[in-house]
């Protein structure tokens, strides 16, 4: 069911939503959240896309926001409201509002989003695109438990990392965090098998891509050795190359799908490391809403160092991350188990 409203307000759209529900004959609310995405026309299609296959794992309420700059004066000038209400089955299993805000009322859009938050329940926000530099500080963002970006949509991903380090809040993430999950809990479990010193590491992927440097980043903070990134022609990660007084560790993926394990006395593994669409991460990063300790710490530690490189400065390559001269075993975070093997490891040596 698909309800257009036009030059509308915040009480017309609830009023909509709860005549759509009575409609389809689905009265009661089973929502766990509130997912608000802040785009453009542009991507709005692949973004709610996207949150509506996610919806299936976390149904939820999800408000598009998409600010509209119109082209004569008059309209710029002039407030409106535009709305669609989806429901039922043109909405999955949970509901749609896409709103489009116009004039002055796209400077105001957490006037708009706050009415239509589902009582009592968390919310999220998810930049696709132009995300703001500091997201708790966003209107819209101080609304949120959790606040989504993607470094990997920007210009400049490294300097994009470095000022998500500056503003960090608890209850911020980055999808190309997201994207190195299965990376850190293969390379876990691959330090799991092994009882060794990790003396070095060395990252390759393609350049520029902040999955690669945080991954970067994560070992050397975890690890306390040198970390080199290395750049390839991709896609993304290709390989990651540990160092150990057990001999060599590689875990390779050269077509981005199927990648190999090897380890120095054992034969070679292939293990499904493919390339995760974007439904995929977000419904992983729906599944916790509480501070992702892990990701700070990775991210605080190499912000000086990604800061030197962006400015040219490196001493090893344009994008190398280097452990400091006195490290300090960290103790794991308790909300991430895969990372407590590489700190278990280098803390017993």
């Amino acid at each position: 069911m698909k309800t257009d409203l036009t030059d509308t307000t915040a009480s017309k759209i609830n009023k909509a939503l709860v005549l759509g529900r009575r409609a389809i004959g689905t009265p009661a609310i089973g929502m766990v959240l509130t997912l608000v995405i802040v785009t453009d026309e542009e991507n709005a299609y692949d973004a709610l896309k996207a949150a509506s296959d996610a919806a299936h794992e976390h149904p939820s309420r999800t408000l598009v926001v998409i600010k509209r700059v119109s082209r004569s004066l008059r309209d710029r000038t002039r407030s409106r409201l535009d709305a669609e209400v989806r429901l039922g089955a043109d909405a999955g299993t949970g509901e749609t509002v896409v709103l489009r805000l116009y004039g002055d009322v796209a400077d105001h859009a957490q006037s708009v989003v706050l009415p239509l938050l589902l009582p009592d329940a968390p919310v999220v926000v998810w930049w696709p695109v132009n995300a703001p530099l500091d997201p708790a500080r966003d209107p819209l963002g101080a609304l949120a438990q959790r606040r989504v970006t993607d470094t990997y949509a920007c210009e400049d991903p490294i300097g994009e990392l470095t000022a998500r380090a500056a503003a960090y809040t608890p209850g911020d993430t980055d999808l190309s965090w997201t994207r190195i999950t299965p990376w850190r809990s293969m390379l876990a479990a691959a330090l799991d098998q092994v009882d060794c010193r990790v003396n070095a590491v060395e990252v390759e992927g393609e350049e520029y891509n902040p999955s690669c440097e945080l991954l970067a980043m994560w070992l050397a903070d975890r690890l306390g050795v040198p970390v080199k990134r290395s750049p390839s022609d991709g896609p993304g990660l290709t390989a990651v190359r540990l160092d150990t007084d057990c001999g060599p560790i590689v875990l390779g993926r050269a077509d981005g799908s199927l990648a190999t394990l090897s380890i120095q006395g054992q034969p070679d593994r292939a293990v499904a490391l493919k390339r995760r669409e974007t439904a995929e991460l977000i419904a992983e990063e729906l599944r916790r809403l509480d501070p992702d300790d892990t990701y700070a710490s990775a991210l605080r530690y190499g912000v000086d160092r990604l800061g030197a490189a962006a400015k040219g400065e490196a001493g090893e390559g344009p994008l190398a991350v280097r452990a400091p001269v006195q490290t300090a075993a960290k103790a794991p975070a308790k909300d991430a188990a895969q990372e407590k093997t590489p700190v278990r490891k280098a803390a017993a040596k």
